[in-house]
């Protein structure tokens, strides 16, 4: 392997690994908008639109790599669950599936926008579908913890940890679709370039 290869190298893994921190890091900075809901448990949040974010610009496994090195942080204590708090217990608790869902909404969404490519542009469907499929990925761990925690019926676990955030995520997804193509073509430059 000649000099020119090893540096390309290095430098697509600096790329990786600096974009995948900063991503984690936004994921986190998302702890500062939390606004607690009067009778749900569950807080509106940011975290879930950096997360997707994450998947929709890096692709599936550097993006699902950024959202779990954000869980592993506040798994170990750093206080970047809602509410600027941390530690393992959290995922135990109401928002705990919630939690979870959020590498799950970057790989989704990463799947299906797919990793992003120098000089190709990705198809705004597939922008779309994967920012709606990544959003809505987060539920389906995030209603059942909420069910077993809350001991309620399916219904109750609905109708507070999915209904009151729908009109929200469909702002988050809008906004993530606006943003995405051209960061995601910033990120194919520096990934593969």
């Amino acid at each position: 392997m000649d000099d020119s290869a090893t540096v390309t190298g290095n430098r697509k893994t600096l790329a990786a690994t600096t974009l995948t921190a900063l991503f984690a890091a936004l994921i986190a900075a998302g702890t500062f908008i939390s606004i607690p809901l009067p009778f749900s448990p569950v807080p509106v949040v940011l975290q879930n639109f950096f997360a997707l974010i994450a998947g929709l610009i890096l692709g599936p496994f550097l993006g699902g790599l950024a959202a779990g090195l954000y869980l592993l942080a506040g798994a170990v204590g750093a206080p970047v669950f809602a509410g600027a708090i941390g530690g393992f217990v959290h995922f135990l608790g109401p928002t705990g599936g919630f939690l979870l869902g959020y590498p799950l909404a970057a790989i989704t969404a990463g799947l299906i926008a797919g990793r992003p490519r120098p000089g190709t542009r990705t198809a705004l469907w597939r922008i779309i579908l994967g920012a709606t499929a990544g959003l809505l990925i987060v539920y389906v761990p995030g209603v059942i913890r909420l069910k077993y925690v809350i001991n309620g019926t399916w219904f109750q676990a609905f109708v507070s940890g999915f209904a009151p955030f729908i009109i929200g995520d469909a702002v988050k997804a809008a906004a993530a679709v606006v943003v995405s193509p051209r960061l995601r073509r910033l990120a194919a430059d520096h990934l593969n370039g």
